[in-house]
C-alpha cells in the first residue's frame, strides 16, 4: 500500500469533504430517492433516476476518500526550512520572457488546486522545481513547447 504525500491542510480539506459527504449529501440523496420513489413509476421517472446517479456518484467519492485518508502521510512542513525546493514549499517563479511572476506551492496529488496555487508534486513544473535552489532556473517542457524560470523565492510554513 503506497503511502500519499500530503499536507496536514490538504489531509484536513479531505477529512471535511468525506465529513459533509456522510453526514449531509448521503442522507439528503437516499431521501430524495425515497420522495422519487413516491411518485410511482420508476422507469420514467427523471427525478429518480437523477437522485440514483448522484448517489452512485456520492458512494463512489466516499470510497475514494477512504481510501487516500488511509494512506495520506501528512508531512509537517511547518518544520521545514532553506531554499532548495520539495514538497510543500511555496515557490515563486519569474518567466524568462515576460518577467511575469507566479506562485505555487508544490503539495500532493489530491490536494492540488492550481486556481489556488496548489500544484500537485507530479506536474511537469514541480518536477522541474524539486531539488532546485533560489535564483536557479528551470526548463518546463510543455505541450506548447520549452518555458524558462528563474525560481526568486523559496518558503515554507
Amino acid at each position: 500500500m503506497e503511502k500519499i504525500p500530503m499536507t496536514p491542510a490538504g489531509l484536513a480539506r479531505l477529512e471535511e469533504e468525506l465529513k459533509v459527504l456522510k453526514s449531509v449529501e448521503r442522507p439528503a440523496v437516499i431521501a430524495a430517492i425515497s420522495e422519487a420513489r413516491e411518485h410511482g413509476d420508476l422507469s420514467e421517472n427523471a427525478e429518480y433516476h437523477a437522485a440514483r446517479e448522484r448517489q452512485s456518484f456520492i458512494e463512489g467519492r466516499i470510497k475514494e476518500l477512504e481510501d487516500v485518508i488511509s494512506r495520506a502521510e501528512p508531512i509537517d512542513i511547518t518544520k521545514m526550512s532553506g531554499s532548495t525546493v520539495r514538497f510543500g514549499a511555496t515557490v515563486t517563479v519569474a518567466d524568462d520572457d515576460t518577467d511575469e511572476e507566479m506562485t505555487y506551492q508544490i503539495v500532493g496529488a489530491h490536494e492540488a488546486d492550481l486556481k489556488a496555487g496548489r500544484i500537485s508534486v507530479h506536474s511537469p513544473i514541480a518536477k522541474a522545481l524539486i531539488g532546485k535552489n533560489l535564483g536557479d532556473s528551470i526548463e518546463v517542457r510543455a505541450p506548447g513547447g520549452s518555458k524558462f524560470y528563474e525560481v526568486i523565492d523559496v518558503k515554507f510554513g
